[in-house]
């Protein structure tokens, strides 16, 4: 009983709530900039398995993590914000850390029980933990019949459907058996090479501003996270 209501507490903090916050920042940064907000959950991850799950980390490591967190730094500053508006870069970040801490708690407290179950078992009270959550959040909203009228739009159907599935069960599946089979450190690390993709995606499919500032940011990211991974 105790494994179950930890999964549905972990998935009302790492997807009802984290997400929320994620898409809060998002709306307000851009895919490219939230990118790199997002290049905090490593760094929070692994503070949280060093004091909780007495996980390690050597000299390199460290090092990666602070070019994690001055990648960030880099990309907030005024002159790489590109045409986001200085209320929304706050805010955006403020909503960005807020997502990445949330999710970094849920994932953590639940590694000991991942080591002990089955996978597919794990993600499915999780994900079942997430959707309460999220029900629970949408009858507070005050928005709420606007929001539930937007998921009868025929022309959205086919992008929720394809997302939920790809971006919710699929990735999450994976990244449950990321943090199953390595250490959580490890695996949050490796989780941030998929910033390269929004990045790149963000710029071919949204047509979202390139300047050197937000390349320089990406790759310092993404080579902390190396170092992370890999010395």
């Amino acid at each position: 009983m105790n494994d179950y209501l930890l999964l549905l507490l972990s998935g009302a903090l790492g997807i009802g709530i984290a997400d929320s916050l994620f898409f809060m920042s998002l709306n307000r940064l851009g895919a490219g900039l939230s990118a790199i907000v997002d290049c905090l959950y490593s760094p929070f991850i692994i503070i949280l398995s060093i004091l909780f799950l007495g996980e390690h980390l050597n000299l390199f490591q460290i090092i990666g993590v602070m070019m994690i967190i001055s990648a960030v730094l880099t990309a907030i500053s005024t002159k790489g914000r590109g045409k986001v508006s200085r209320d929304n870069l706050i805010w955006g970040v403020i909503w960005g850390v807020l997502a990445m801490t949330t999710m970094a708690v849920g994932i953590v407290m639940i590694k000991p029980l991942l080591n002990r179950s089955p996978l597919l078992w794990a993600t499915e009270i999780r994900l079942f933990g997430g959707i309460l959550s999220l029900y629970i959040i949408l009858l507070l909203h005050k928005n709420r019949r606007n929001i539930i009228n937007s998921l009868f739009s025929i022309h959205s159907w086919k992008y929720t459907l394809l997302g939920s599935f790809l971006g919710a069960y699929v990735s999450m599946i994976f990244w449950l058996g990321g943090m199953k089979f390595t250490q959580a450190s490890i695996a949050a690390a490796l989780n941030q090479t998929s910033n390269i993709f929004v990045f790149i995606f963000a710029a071919i499919f949204l047509k979202e501003a390139i300047n050197t500032q937000r390349i320089l940011a990406i790759i310092v990211a993404v080579a902390g996270a190396l170092l992370v991974t890999f010395l």
